[in-house]
């Protein structure tokens, strides 16, 4: 759904802040992503606007809640404007630099924060977006949810605490999530715990009326779980990736990606050979050096705290955009659409481990 956000608070936001519409309602601090025609890509002046909100809210006792949400019916946020931060880096300046620092803190943010936050995860939610919606307290799915984290596709790996929820997620499901690339629907999102309710598209104008007429109690967290305990269910039935999940845990607990693509290719799980096929397929198109690395990332991402997993995307940003496959992702995906990225090494068969070491050599977990 579109957000409503009534004109006198859109007359009182700033020029440079309407990428985010701001509007406060019995209570209830609601932030927008407001480019639907960019599909709500994130950028660094959103992330402020952002982290700016919401450090007034929480020193602002009469907001008990907040709810973020995406403009438009397509979605929350398909991730962060990665073409600015190309052209930034092409250009020699530093977005790129601050872009991730920021955006890292804001997560962590949400994360923390005091209040409860409501997050709407209506359409794509991809990439950066996944960063937002993560640290909330309840995140809704609907109907129209596609959840991923399909950074290897451009030469990136899952970054905006990816390393900490993807890991997190049971067995070698987010193994999978976060070295694939794949999107998932709203049953797959509640199966991995990456989403906490289902809400029919048809029902978020209704929650949102529920909301204005909400009476607080003493915990504003439960009286938001009761309001979409009345609209939404917590499980659906036939999750796919639940009965893929004996093959995803065998194939994607392999220690390391060419055994992941030999094993696809030649051995079956659980009846799961023409899925085995495709994935080892899709996997042929990623950049081999990103599902490398990610696979390193996740696998001490499950040993290390949410701030030490931050640290560890930071230290692994720092290098990526003169060391890794970024740019040539975003020239061929984004820039010249040829689909046809020259990934370095081009195949998994000539990467070598010592250069997957080499991006985690210097981190000691702290950040510095």
């Amino acid at each position: 759904m579109t957000a409503q956000v009534s004109s006198q608070a859109s007359k009182e936001l700033h020029a440079g802040t309407e990428e985010v519409l701001v509007e406060v309602r019995n209570h209830i601090g609601h932030l927008t992503l407001n480019r639907p025609a960019g599909l709500n890509a994130i950028t660094l002046s959103m992330v402020r606007t952002l982290q700016q909100q919401l450090d007034a809210w929480a020193q602002d006792a009469t907001v008990h809640a907040v709810v973020l949400r995406g403009a438009g019916e397509k979605a929350f946020c398909a991730g962060g404007d990665i073409r600015s931060l190309y052209d930034s880096y092409q250009a020699g300046g530093t977005l790129h630099e601050e872009f991730f620092v920021e955006e890292y803190a804001l997560d962590l943010t949400l994360h923390h924060y005091r209040k409860p936050v409501l997050a709407l995860m209506d359409g794509f939610v991809l990439g950066g977006g996944m960063g937002l919606v993560q640290g909330a307290d309840l995140r809704v799915v609907t109907e129209r949810s596609r959840l991923a984290m399909p950074e290897t596709a451009i030469g990136y790996f899952p970054d905006v605490g990816g390393s900490y929820f993807l890991s997190r997620i049971p067995g070698e499901l987010g193994i999978y999530l976060g070295v694939s690339g794949v999107q998932i629907r709203a049953a797959d999102a509640l199966y991995c715990g990456l989403a906490d309710w289902y809400l029919a598209s048809d029902k978020l104008a209704l929650l949102d009326q529920r909301l204005d007429r909400l009476t607080w109690g003493d915990s504003p967290l439960k009286d938001l779980q009761s309001l979409l305990a009345k609209l939404g269910v917590q499980t659906l039935g036939d999750a796919p990736l639940q009965a893929l999940r004996p093959a995803i845990d065998h194939f994607f607990a392999l220690a390391d990606v060419p055994s992941m693509v030999e094993q696809l290719r030649k051995v079956t799980v659980a009846d799961s050979q023409e899925w085995a096929r495709a994935t080892a397929d899709l996997l042929a198109t990623r950049s081999p050096l990103a599902m490398a690395v990610t696979l390193e990332m996740l696998r001490r991402g499950r040993e290390l705290s949410l701030e030490q997993c931050f640290a560890l995307e930071l230290h692994l940003d720092r290098q990526w955009f003169e060391r890794g496959d970024l740019m040539e992702g975003v020239r061929a995906l984004i820039i010249d659409k040829d689909k046809n990225p020259r990934w370095n090494p081009p195949t998994l068969a000539t990467l070598g481990a010592e250069r997957v070491a080499s991006f985690f050599s210097g981190f000691d977990g702290s950040g510095s």
